[in-house]
């Protein structure tokens, strides 16, 4: 019995040994994930001045145009494709094409990139199926409902529900303009309202029926200033847009310019102090070499300035997608 008591005690003696001497396992460290680095780091800096609304226009180009090439020369035996132009016209301008235009966006980017104008015109005409002779329709526009992927999201629509089949050619709307010039173009979509005007003064466009007048302006976005997150010109805390560009000329801040002669192009300028005489010309601004005349459309413009932290001037629709998709567009 007694050794049996021993053994007993021993094992219990070695039990309890082991057990003090296994160090028990501490809990993994819980790492916190680092902060996700923005993919792009240009920013909105200033927005919501009323000189910087963006308003959409959409034209019929006119078959009995005076049309020209770029060197002024009349250009004969131009045939333009005018049902199709008013039958894109007058879906744009519908209650469902309108809808459509306000909605974009919204799902995806949290945010609607085109608002609709208080007294917009609405078109109620009856849009004609194609047929073989109408069926393509040249549509000159601006690259910020192209960039932006507005039309993207429309045009398909349109073509399944009608047959058409639209070619879009898109440029800033100077180029834009001219292109329809030259009679390359059954419709334009663009947003610069002196070069518009012209447009219908140089007798390009023509009134829809059914239609009130020859421009028709049914949307519009915001015109933003983006830059660095670093902001260092401090537009951000300025009191007005044109006081924000003051200080990026006075600092000598890196800008970027579309130059191109686009209805963001010739907003631009306009916000730049006048005693630095910039136009859209580019021996305008030869000597100020923090600025760069791109001559380039709202997207590669995007990601030059993100790629040297440059200041820019965007339409908000094609920057909010520039960012949303990572630093592209459409």
């Amino acid at each position: 019995m007694k050794k049996l008591l021993a053994i007993l005690l021993a094992l219990s003696m070695i039990l309890a040994f082991a057990a003090c001497g296994t160090p028990k396992e501490e809990p993994a460290p819980v790492v916190e994930p680092e902060p996700e680095t923005p993919a792009v780091d240009l920013t909105i800096l200033y927005e919501a001045d009323d000189s910087m609304i963006n308003t959409y226009t959409v034209m019929a180009v006119n078959p009995n145009a005076p049309f020209v090439d770029a060197d002024g020369k009349a250009v004969a035996d131009v045939k333009l494709n005018n049902v199709g132009a008013e039958a894109l016209v007058n879906w744009l301008l519908s209650e469902e094409g309108e809808k459509l235009a306000a909605d974009y966006g919204f799902a995806e980017y949290g945010e609607y990139l085109f608002y609709l104008k208080d007294g917009r015109p609405v078109s109620t005409a009856e849009i004609p199926m194609a047929t073989e002779e109408t069926k393509a329709i040249r549509l000159s526009t601006t690259t910020s409902v192209n960039d932006s992927g507005l039309l993207g999201y429309l045009l398909p629509i349109f073509e399944e529900k009608y047959g058409y089949a639209v070619e879009v050619y898109s440029a800033g709307t100077g180029k834009a303009i001219a292109n329809a010039k030259a009679g390359n173009a059954d419709l334009i979509l663009v947003h610069s309202k002196k070069q518009e005007e012209a447009f219908v003064t140089d007798g390009f466009s023509y009134v829809v029926e059914g239609l009130e007048a020859e421009r028709n302006s049914y949307m519009y976005n915001y015109f933003v200033l983006c830059g660095p997150s670093a902001d260092p010109a401090g537009v951000k805390s300025c009191a007005d847009v044109k006081t924000a560009f003051k200080a990026i000329a006075d600092g000598k801040f890196a800008f970027v310019s579309r130059g191109d002669n686009s209805g963001t192009h010739t907003k631009e300028i306009s916000l730049w102090p006048e005693d630095l005489a910039i136009t859209v010309e580019a021996d305008s601004v030869k000597d100020y070499d923090w600025y760069t005349y791109s001559n380039a459309g709202m997207g590669v413009c995007l990601s030059m300035a993100e790629e040297t932290g440059a200041y820019i001037l965007s339409d908000k629709a094609t920057f909010l997608t520039f960012v949303a998709n990572g630093g592209v567009t459409q």
